[in-house]
């Protein structure tokens, strides 16, 4: 097997492990019997466990990140925006691959490289928002940006738990419940745009 096509292969068999089992239940020795190669083999490819895993959380919070960027960037309505970085994160987690449990679950909080990638597609959305918030009504960036991580918050919080009680409301209504009601929080605050058109 070429070399670029077996790397992504032990990937994708490490992701399956962490997914089952978490960091710290997973051996390289699992992986490597998993993938159906030898353990020096894999050790050609990565020089631990460790940057296998931070390869594959930089890759699911890559991903996550493009999601949200995209949602912000969809439209120029709010309400629309705010629905659609809701739904970014719904069907992020809503993914076959369960791969949202390596960024939202992830049992190696204790490693500073694990936390900042998992942490970052929220912070990167929440002060997105958070900038969107402050053109929009003239608010201090640290005021919007507790306003961004509440909305941000409510999303991946939601999303993770409507995966964990097993999806029991459709897809669909789930993102319209939660995206309602962080629309009716933040919509509430005045728009200086709205009273600079009105002038």
């Amino acid at each position: 097997m070429p070399r670029a096509e077996r790397r992504e292969q032990l990937l994708a068999t490490a992701q399956e492990a962490f997914v089952e089992s978490g960091y710290h239940a997973t051996s390289m020795d699992e992986i490597a019997e998993r993938a159906g190669v030898s353990k020096p083999v894999l050790y050609q490819h990565f020089d631990g466990k460790l940057e296998l895993y931070l390869g594959l959380l930089e890759t699911q919070s890559d991903k996550l990140i493009d999601q949200l960027e995209g949602a912000l960037a969809s439209s120029d309505d709010n309400a629309e925006r705010v629905a659609a970085t809701v739904r970014a994160y719904f069907e992020f987690a809503d993914a076959p691959d369960d791969a949202h449990r390596l960024l939202f679950e992830t049992d190696l909080t204790t490693e500073p490289a694990v936390r900042d990638l998992a942490e970052r597609p929220f912070r990167a959305s929440a002060d997105a928002v958070a900038k969107l918030i402050v053109q929009d009504t003239g608010m201090p960036f640290s005021s919007a940006q507790l306003l961004g991580v509440s909305l941000v918050g409510m999303a991946q919080a939601c999303a993770q738990r409507w995966v964990s009680e097993g999806r029991q409301t459709p897809l669909e209504e789930a993102i319209e419940l939660v995206a309602t009601v962080a629309w009716r929080g933040i919509g509430g605050f005045p728009l200086n745009r709205a009273e600079t058109e009105s002038d």
